[in-house]
């Protein structure tokens, strides 16, 4: 071959290797994407007009642009991992019964959408892997582990086979949490131990290294701000259960929390919309995305 044919594959080369389509394809990214580092998470999608925890109200989340979606993890009677916050599948679903005895071709079987609207009829319950396939890389997933050691293990592993490690969170138990570790202990939990009071939850938060803690409106209040400055100074990042209003979403922000759970998802983007500017200049040295 000569040293003209040569030159001319080199280039070629050069130019396939540095096209945005052909970096976007497999694993080629050498950084993870930045994610938000303040923001409104849809609580169990987009629930409004959209069945819960399903893939329509995940769809729909992503459209909106919510820079968080938060679902709910369970372990099938076959042990497969689905969404749904329930114990019983009754409320969302055709079907009656406890969803742990229930294989995952049973739930299939049910419909979780004609609850909301006849225009879901037929919305299947989803897997932790359906849900992953549809969800971009550049939003936060809270993923709420409805269960202990098996759930933990098991989802944790998942998360990694993924590549979704670099955005997910497990909202979970110690229990869980423990076998998240051992799976890898770079994962980031949100602690989801109930403590008789909200200082001590915030304690044992803090004392077992959790990267987010969620809080809650019905806990003691009335320290909101200490409890946030505390939190902040530990570098604990926080969410909050919730806000419905945008003067409650502004006065949370404002004071320093991360991320707000909503079934109001379309009112609260759009008016965190209207401000986003200002929370990302609040936020620029988030240690979010160094995590």
């Amino acid at each position: 071959m000569t040293n003209y044919y040569k030159y001319l594959i080199l280039i070629m080369m050069a130019i396939l290797g540095s096209s945005p389509l052909l970096a976007q394809k497999g694993t080629n990214r050498t950084e993870p994407p930045k994610l938000p580092s303040k923001g409104i998470c849809a609580h169990r999608g987009a629930v409004e007009k959209h069945p819960e925890n399903t893939i329509s109200a995940f769809k729909e989340a992503i459209r909106l642009g919510a820079q968080m979606i938060e679902f709910d993890v369970r372990l099938t009677k076959d042990k497969q991992l689905v969404i749904m916050h329930d114990t019983l599948v009754d409320r969302t679903t055709d079907g009656s019964g406890y969803l742990h005895e229930m294989t995952l071709r049973e739930l299939k079987r049910l419909d979780a959408g004609s609850w909301k609207s006849i225009q879901f009829k037929g919305e299947k319950i989803p897997t932790l892997q359906e849900v992953l396939e549809i969800m971009p890389d550049s939003i936060w997933l809270n993923i709420h582990l409805k269960g202990g050691k098996k759930l933990g293990r098991k989802t944790a592993k998942l998360i990694v086979a993924e590549k979704r490690l670099h955005q997910s969170i497990l909202a979970c138990e110690k229990d869980a949490a423990k076998k998240v570790r051992k799976v890898n202990a770079a994962i980031k939990m949100c602690n989801m131990e109930r403590s008789s009071s909200r200082s001590k939850y915030i304690d044992e938060t803090l004392v077992d290294k959790f990267a987010f803690i969620q809080l809650k409106k019905s806990r003691e209040n009335d320290s909101l701000a200490i409890d946030i400055a505390r939190l902040k100074k530990n570098g604990v990042h926080i969410n909050y259960v919730q806000a419905d209003t945008p003067n409650h979403m502004h006065q949370l922000l404002d004071q320093g929390i991360d991320f707000i759970l909503t079934d109001h998802l379309t009112l609260l983007l759009e008016a965190f919309s209207n401000n986003n500017q200002s929370y990302s200049s609040q936020n620029k040295n988030s240690t979010l995305n160094q995590q």
